[in-house]
């Protein structure tokens, strides 16, 4: 997810497979050390929200075992297919379920599935466990995954995770531009609790993708008025909103636990309280203090201090995450070969391993590719990538080429949202190109997450922008389909290459992880030629929480697993 989510492995009674993701608008959602195969992303979304009056004085910090969170505001309201960055998606992820669920070291296990079944990795046959509901008490049928699926893939929906369905056979049909068909040739619906779904071409990894927040079912009744549901969304995870206001915009949500869900993820808590803060400082504040209880993202300001403050809860260990920068592939000086020349210059000017180390203090690594060192098949030489070094003279050389084509005019931005930590590091990053090579460069702040999230799904940021993601299932190919492949769910920035394209496609296709990955692999090096986003560096997850909670565990992809924390 753009800076997003999620994890991955094999399921008991899943066939692995591969994966294949185009594109839609999206967002940012990344691990420790996997052992396993693939993953799919969401949105690296920054922090929002107001906390001046959240806190110590708020008297459900004196909720019982209810635990409290750092959260975001969420783009959108909550539906699953229409949720890709992390502020919606943590949400998302408590109060729905899907067919299969990522441990915390990236393996996937069957949530509500009984059994995923195929013989040729084309043709599958699923079978949910009997007897499951919703919040609401209604059932939770094959029909409801089906339902849910086609209208997340239809274009007349408009959601941002549509392309997460294009292997399925129909999909070209019913995401057409213009096009007013709502359901997918490839699903069908057996009886009660199984279905079939016919992909376009084999896959053995799409029951891994499965867990992802856009497969997650609805019930019968999200449909009768789908924007009021996703506001007062019915679930079927293991919790449910707690009932009229629990969402108070800009400033929290409260969960409480869904007693009808019996699966692996049944809350060991009293209830999960996101808390929407202005900043990541305020938050820590509040997380020294007892006010709030776990924290996933430790601000900058903190970063050489808070193992030391926080001992055996702090947290530092990789993830599934890498921070990048977007450029329009329409952006003025930024198209064709005068493109492709100042964009290398760009990258070459950025010192990444002095800003890693003077900012992040070491909790960051400077990327040599568009994954992550936690994936299985991730390689640091993959061609192309010399394009990431440290090179003034290199750069120089390189704009001044790009100049001979069309003369520089204007000033270099990057758009972030300054409600969450990225200040220091897009200062840095200006500092460096207008130092290396002459030209104004600065950063570009919108006040909240949401407002620069809206104008980049909108395609009227007119500037470069913080970009990033963070896995939604542990797999190369989910942090390289959704944002380059064309139409990808989270290509933002409008990159189309066929052979690229192709190359996906293919892998997808490949039953054999390490043919996949190589072909991955090379895909990368068009990326490197053409560099529709800098690479800049990979991000663990540092992070930690009170002495007021227990058993907390961050998963492959640096998000808490906010079920199983305990609280007195």
């Amino acid at each position: 997810m753009n800076i997003f989510r999620r994890d991955a492995g094999d399921p008991a009674d899943v066939t692995p497979a591969e994966d294949a993701p185009v594109r839609r608008r999206g967002r940012v959602r990344g691990v420790r050390g996997l052992a396993i195969v693939a993953a799919a992303s969401l949105a690296l979304a920054g922090c929002s929200g107001n906390s001046d009056d959240q806190g110590a004085d708020d008297e459900s910090t004196s909720s019982g075992g209810v635990v409290l969170a750092n959260g975001t505001e969420p783009q959108n309201p909550l539906l699953p297919a229409n949720t890709n960055e992390v502020g919606g998606g943590r949400i998302v992820d408590s109060i729905y379920a899907g067919l299969v669920y990522y441990e915390a070291d990236g393996t996937a296990s069957n949530d509500l599935a009984e059994s995923i079944e195929t013989t040729d990795s084309q043709n599958y046959t699923i079978t949910i466990k009997p007897g499951q509901t919703f919040s609401d008490g209604t059932p939770v049928t094959a029909q409801s995954f089906v339902d849910a699926w086609n209208f997340g893939a239809a274009a007349v929906n408009a959601q941002l995770s549509s392309s997460f369905f294009e292997p399925i056979a129909g999909y070209d049909e019913v995401s057409a531009e213009g096009s007013t068909l709502t359901e997918m040739s490839g699903l069908a619906v057996v009886d009660e609790t199984t279905f079939t779904v016919a992909l376009k071409q084999p896959e053995s990894d799409f029951p891994l993708r499965l867990g992802y927040s856009a497969f997650y079912p609805l019930p019968e009744s999200a449909y009768a008025d789908i924007e009021a549901f996703g506001e007062n969304p019915v679930g079927n995870g293991p919790y449910e909103l707690a009932g009229e206001g629990a969402w108070q915009h800009d400033t929290r949500i409260d969960l409480v636990p869904n007693d009808s869900y019996t699966g692996p993820r049944k809350a060991q808590n009293d209830g999960l309280s996101f808390v929407f803060y202005a900043d990541d400082d305020a938050a820590y504040t509040d997380l020294q203090a007892g006010a709030l209880d776990v924290i996933d993202q430790i601000p900058d300001s903190a970063l050489a201090t808070y193992e030391a403050d926080l001992g055996d809860r702090a947290v530092n260990e990789p993830a599934a995450i890498i921070q990048t920068f977007t450029i329009p592939m329409d952006l003025p000086h930024f198209t064709g070969e005068e493109g492709r020349l100042r964009r290398a210059a760009i990258s070459h000017a950025i010192d990444r391993e002095t800003i890693t180390e003077a900012i992040f203090q070491g909790t960051r690594t400077p990327a040599t590719d568009f994954t992550s060192p936690v994936l299985e098949g991730y390689s640091e030489d993959v061609p192309g990538n010399e394009v990431q070094a440290y090179d003034p003279d290199r750069a120089k050389q390189l704009w001044a080429e790009a100049d001979a084509i069309a003369p520089w005019s204007g000033t270099f931005q990057i758009a972030y949202n300054s409600d969450g930590p990225h200040q220091g590091w897009v200062d840095a990053v200006s500092n460096n190109i207008r130092q290396t090579l002459g030209i104004e460069a600065e950063g570009k702040p919108y006040p909240t997450f949401g407002q620069l999230r809206a104008e980049i799904t909108g395609g009227t940021v007119a500037a470069a922008f913080r970009s990033g993601w963070q896995g939604d299932y542990p797999s190369l190919q989910n942090f390289l389909g959704p944002n380059y492949q064309t139409g990808g769910s989270s290509n933002d920035g409008d990159y189309s290459n066929p052979a690229f394209d192709a190359l996906i496609t293919q892998a997808a296709g490949t039953a054999d992880r390490e043919q996949a990955n190589a072909l991955l692999l090379q895909a990368q090096t068009i990326l490197f030629q053409d560099l529709p986003n800098i690479s800049l560096w990979y991000q663990n997850v540092s992070a930690g929480s009170a002495e007021t909670v227990s058993n907390v565990q961050y998963g492959w992809n640096s998000q808490p697993l906010y079920y199983a924390i305990t609280k007195e």
